[in-house]
């Protein structure tokens, strides 16, 4: 019987199985190399995703039911948009890339259309710029980069039942509908005080008068629901002075204050006499007014918009006695002031009445709460 010979292993096996092992690297490799660009993908998608959240907000929270806060609106989320870094890279953001709605889910209106029909606009979409994002270890699969970019759409919240950062001055409601441009008594002077000792004045950002001027010059800061069970301390007196300082604060004057500009910032417009709507024909750089001298002065330190406007708890009348005493909040409403306290006792202090739906002061809507008003917002993100 013939003896049968093993066959020895020759070199070509020992060959293949080195180009194998060589594939099987070269694959662990790239699918390393590929986890590692997909998480830097999903890194800079994360961050854009933060600056399209950020730009929408800042967006929302200029709309006013005005032309110029449409573009105001575009203006933010520009500026909101360049806080974060494109490569180190300042970023323009064409018109297409912020959409206007009336609805939130129809946010496909242009700026023209949203400008020349502001009343109902309520959402604003925002598309970042595309950036490409360079591909390290997979460009064999992926190529050499891949363009990215993020959406994010925000806009003015339901009506709020919860009001936040008003002034502890008040309006009173003498039971005549109050009138969009018309200006209300926000502080009596000595002769025209609504009882005995009361000025409108309240007590609900404390019982003093440093506390009536920060109050005034910051906002309360306190919450509170229109409703039978709220009620709050009336501040007698005219406690003229930290009225003064206060209420001038906002239009840069902070002589004799404890305020001071970086924490109490003025308005960029500091224009005494002015109406609402030149008020914001005056940072529209569309409409022919803007920053003209007639509507416009600006502040010396730098501002914040609307500052002027202030929301301010409105009271019916017979809730004010004489002394100290308590009234209860009817609701509240956004005003306008027009000019600054005087000196002495200051005088009778007026605001305009604004009904824009726009975001003023801070607040919330509580399910089940009081009814809300439906001009008073606060931006959200939606999506």
């Amino acid at each position: 019987m013939e003896r049968l010979l093993e066959k020895p292993r020759g070199k070509g096996e020992r060959g293949s199985i080195m180009a194998l092992s060589a594939i099987a690297m070269l694959s662990i490799l790239l699918a390393a190399g590929l986890g590692v660009d997909i998480s830097r993908f999903y890194l800079a998608k994360n961050e854009l995703q933060n600056a399209a959240d950020a730009a929408a907000l800042a967006a929302a929270s200029a709309l006013n039911s005005s032309s110029s806060g449409i573009s105001n609106a575009r203006d933010r989320a520009i500026q909101e948009m360049n806080k974060y870094n494109f490569n180190n890279a300042t970023v323009s953001i064409p018109d297409v890339n912020v959409r206007y709605g009336i609805n939130l889910g129809a946010t496909n209106l242009d700026f023209t259309t949203a400008y020349n029909t502001p009343g109902n606009i309520r959402f604003v979409e925002v598309t970042t710029p595309q950036v490409a994002i360079p591909v390290s270890f997979a460009a064999m699969v992926l190529g050499g980069s891949r363009n990215l970019s993020a959406t994010a759409t925000a806009g003015l919240s339901v009506p709020l039942n919860s009001f936040c950062n008003f002034i502890p001055l008040s309006v009173i409601d003498y039971d005549i509908p109050m009138v969009p441009g018309q200006t209300y008594t926000i502080r009596a002077d000595t002769g025209g005080s609504p009882s005995p000792g009361n000025y409108q004045i309240l007590a609900v950002a404390g019982p003093g008068g440093v506390d009536v001027g920060f109050g005034i010059g910051a906002g309360v800061d306190a919450c509170a629901s229109p409703g039978e069970t709220y009620y709050v301390d009336t501040k007698p007196g005219l406690t003229a002075g930290k009225v003064r300082t206060g209420l001038n604060a906002r239009f840069d004057d902070y002589g004799g204050s404890q305020l001071d500009p970086l924490n109490e910032p003025p308005d960029p417009n500091i224009k005494e006499g002015i109406t609402f709507d030149q008020y914001l024909a005056a940072r529209d750089p569309l409409n022919a007014l803007y920053h003209g001298s007639t509507v416009y002065t600006g502040a010396s330190h730098p501002g914040i918009d609307d500052r002027r406007v202030v929301l301010i708890p409105i009271v019916k009348l017979a809730q004010y006695d004489a002394g100290r005493g308590t009234v209860q909040f009817d609701r509240f409403g956004a005003f306008f002031l027009k000019t600054k306290a005087a000196g002495g006792n200051g005088g009778e202090m007026e605001a305009e009445y604004i009904d824009n739906r726009f975001a003023v002061g801070k607040g919330r809507y509580i399910p089940g709460g009081a009814v809300g008003n439906p001009l008073i917002a606060t931006p959200v993100l939606y999506k």
